[in-house]
């Protein structure tokens, strides 16, 4: 993993849309099924939307149905955190981009094989990079 990016606030506002800071800055999360990638098929890699860490490879995502990007597993273990969450009266596995420490998503242990693990990403946290 690269070096960590420590921005500060004014420099995170001016480098990310308003929809991408409220998520990847403030813990957001995008409406379910309305996301650039929900649905996306196409091969190549996923960064984050803030730094530009590589983070999921298309072919560890999958259609769970959630309404959000989901992948099996990260491209490598280091490239994302896990934080515990007990916001909004529940207990969830905050996922956060290891180089930026932006918001992603929400990993859960309902997934398919070969992890069982669904890393419920939000779009706006992640840009996509097509495979050539």
């Amino acid at each position: 993993m690269p070096d960590k990016l420590n921005l500060s606030e004014a420099e995170w506002r001016e480098r990310l849309t308003p929809e991408q800071y409220h998520v990847l800055r403030q813990g957001g999360t995008e409406r379910a099924f309305t996301g650039a990638y929900e649905k996306n098929k196409a091969a190549g890699d996923y960064t984050c939307a803030g730094c530009g860490a590589p983070l999921f490879r298309s072919d560890t995502k999958y259609d769970s149905g959630s309404g959000w990007p989901s992948f099996y597993a990260p491209l490598e273990s280091d490239v994302v955190d896990e934080h515990r969450d007990t916001a909004h009266g529940m207990v969830r596995t905050e996922v956060r981009c290891a180089r930026c420490d932006g918001h992603l998503g929400h990993v859960f242990p309902d997934g398919p094989a070969p992890t069982g693990l669904r890393y419920c990403m939000n779009s706006a946290s992640l840009d996509f990079i097509p495979k050539d």
